[in-house]
């Protein structure tokens, strides 16, 4: 059993890096002499009294003073003394060498034996009396203050990049998750991240939260500076039309950036191409060499306006020489709107069609129901402006207006089936043939029904037979009849329903002011209310059938008026007429008597009143 103070005496000769502790002559000696005796005395070993003899203690304040004194919890700066793939050792002036985690090192791969790192002692002397240490638990202690310190003083420092994030990477610095956004990466977009994990760069401190303890750094703000410099002396050497070559650095929806080695200029996607374009994928790709042309720049914005499209000559110049209007040309359907197709003839060379110039057709409609976006389509040139490069086309002149010979095909007279198209308060809209429309007034769909709207006789849609009334060529419209396909009842009814003759009818439709009367003969009369009085003094009702005298017939207008009370009331009127007239002359024959009786004794004063009696005999 080996006591501690030769366990000391063993671990200060074979301890690499320790300064070696001497040892006296006589104790020397004393060993060497014990070894040369045949029997090992290993009492006198254990007390020391054979080596040191029986006073070990100035021996062991000796051995002490080489040793450093550290605390559980204390923070010291340690040498490494050697590092492999698991482990590393650190030599903090102790009896033993601290032992990290080769993990505590990620962010610094160049780590190698003689490097000064801060620990933090964990644990003095473990149960294997082992050094305890931690790199990432020191780090931590100091690192917000070192971090303050590196942000007001502007230092450059080293961060491990752990992994990717929303929005850019999480960066180890001084052992503080440190936030760098992806746009503070590099001066110019970054496509790819992962290439960056597991790297060690510089950075700058550009941002602390206090609060939440939120450290923002950029690798960017390294750069800008030189970045800066490089771009006045770029920009003070531009021309507007001198042209560069430049690398496709970025591509957005609304255009392409150029890297002109130094600085940036924007490609705005109306000038990548004179034909139209999507998207400026289709003209361009990532880090492909182009020519580009200055169009403009400014030297304090530091904003430089290039142009691809510039460099070639506008497609109009030689196009516009070989069109005139009238011609015919084949081109693509490019764009679609409601109003119309933009169709493209030549790269650059556009023509509207407009919904109008589509169809002979006089209803409007959405030019989606006729092309759509890549169709390709022939079409005639109807107008041309070549200062404003604009061209109007046309597809339905390709072919024959249907009204160049309507009077032929579509005569007064005629009849054809024509299709339901739109409604009004007068009327019905109906088209025969596609450009060829008509109405059909509200007065020519029956003879006979009394419509209030024509959708009470047809739908939208719908076929309906008509008949040619009149043509109207230069208002492009026809008008038709359905009606008149019919013989006309009227004609039939005016020699039926004569003045004063009796017809059988049946009461429908009664309301206050009359009924509705349908003849047995066909047609329908009305009837008024005085006229639905019964002999007996009730009234008609919905449903009774009853016999009907003519008031009245008008044909024009379509009209029968009706009385049941006429026909039971016709002799009354024509006794009190005839007993009426035999009074009159009865009351005359008395008076001519009394004027006869008279004469003989009449004086000139009865003259004058005989006279005044003829007269009123007279006016009766």
């Amino acid at each position: 059993m080996f006591n501690p103070l030769t366990i000391k005496l063993f671990n200060l000769m074979t301890t690499e890096n320790q300064n070696p502790i001497s040892v006296d002559t006589d104790a020397k000696a004393s060993i060497n002499a014990s070894h040369d005796n045949a029997t090992f005395d290993w009492n006198a070993f254990e007390t020391d009294s054979a080596i040191y003899g029986t006073d070990t203690t100035d021996y062991v304040e000796k051995y002490d003073q080489t040793l450093s004194r550290i605390q559980t919890g204390e923070v010291l700066d340690g040498a490494v003394t050697h590092v492999d793939k698991r482990e590393v050792l650190v030599n903090v002036g102790f009896k033993s060498e601290g032992v990290i985690s080769r993990a505590e090192f990620n962010y610094n791969p160049e780590l190698k034996a003689g490097d000064t790192v801060e620990v933090y002692v964990e644990n003095a002397e473990d149960k294997k009396g082992q050094l305890i240490l931690s790199h990432k638990k020191a780090r931590q202690l100091r690192s917000w203050d070192r971090v303050n310190a590196a942000l007001e003083s502007d230092e450059i420092i080293k961060g491990f990049v752990k992994c990717r994030t929303k929005g850019g990477m999480i960066v180890d610095v001084f052992g503080i998750e440190a936030f760098l956004p992806g746009s503070q990466i590099d001066v110019k977009p970054i496509r790819d991240y992962d290439i960056y994990v597991g790297k060690t760069m510089e950075f700058k401190v550009v941002k602390i939260n206090q609060e939440f303890r939120n450290v923002v750094v950029s690798h960017k703000a390294l750069i800008e500076a030189e970045i800066e410099a490089q771009k006045k002396d770029i920009i003070g050497k531009l021309e507007k039309g001198q042209i560069l070559e430049g690398i496709v650095k970025n591509i957005t929806t609304y255009g392409v950036f150029i890297d002109l080695g130094g600085v940036d200029g924007l490609v705005h996607i109306t000038d990548l191409s004179w034909g139209r374009v999507n998207h400026p994928e289709e003209i361009v790709k990532l880090d492909e060499k182009i020519n580009v042309v200055i169009l403009d720049f400014d030297d304090q914005k530091k904003r430089i306006a290039l142009g691809i499209k510039q460099l070639t000559a506008h497609p109009w110049d030689a196009v516009a020489e070989n069109i005139k209007v009238g011609d015919k040309v084949a081109g693509k359907v490019v764009v679609m709107a409601d109003y119309g197709a933009f169709i493209e003839i030549a790269p650059g060379v556009e023509g509207l069609i407009h919904v109008s110039e589509m169809s002979w057709s006089q209803h409007l409609r959405s030019a989606q129901d006729f092309l759509k976006v890549g169709d390709m389509v022939d079409a005639v040139v109807l107008t041309l402006d070549k200062d404003e490069h604009k061209m109007s086309l046309g597809i339905k002149q390709l072919s024959n207006d249907p009204w160049e010979n309507i009077e032929a095909r579509y005569a007064v007279g005629t009849k054809h089936t024509a299709k339901v198209r739109n409604f009004t308060n007068f009327g019905v809209f109906v088209e025969i043939e596609e450009g060829v429309d008509g109405l059909i007034h509200i007065s020519d769909l029956s003879w006979t029904k009394k419509i209030k709207h024509p959708s009470e006789f047809t739908q939208i849609g719908e076929p309906i037979e008509v008949q040619v009334l009149e043509i109207d060529k230069e208002n492009r419209r026809l008008s038709l009849g359905h009606k008149q396909l019919e013989e006309n009842p009227w004609d039939v009814y005016e020699t039926i329903y004569t003045t004063d003759s009796v017809h059988s009818g049946t009461v429908t439709e009664a309301n206050d002011k009359g009924a509705v009367i349908i003849l047995s003969e066909g047609g329908d009369g009305f009837a008024p209310a005085r006229g639905l009085v019964k002999e007996d003094g009730t009234t008609l009702t919905n449903g009774d059938v009853a016999d009907f005298k003519v008031l009245e017939f008008n044909k024009n207008s379509k009209k029968i008026l009706l009385s049941h009370t006429r026909t039971f009331e016709q002799a009354k009127p024509q006794e009190e007429s005839n007993k009426e007239q035999s009074n009159q002359e009865k009351s005359t024959r008395d008076a001519v008597k009394q004027i006869a009786s008279q004469v003989e004794k009449t004086t000139l004063g009865d003259l004058s009143e005989l006279a005044e009696l003829r007269a009123k005999m007279a006016k009766k």
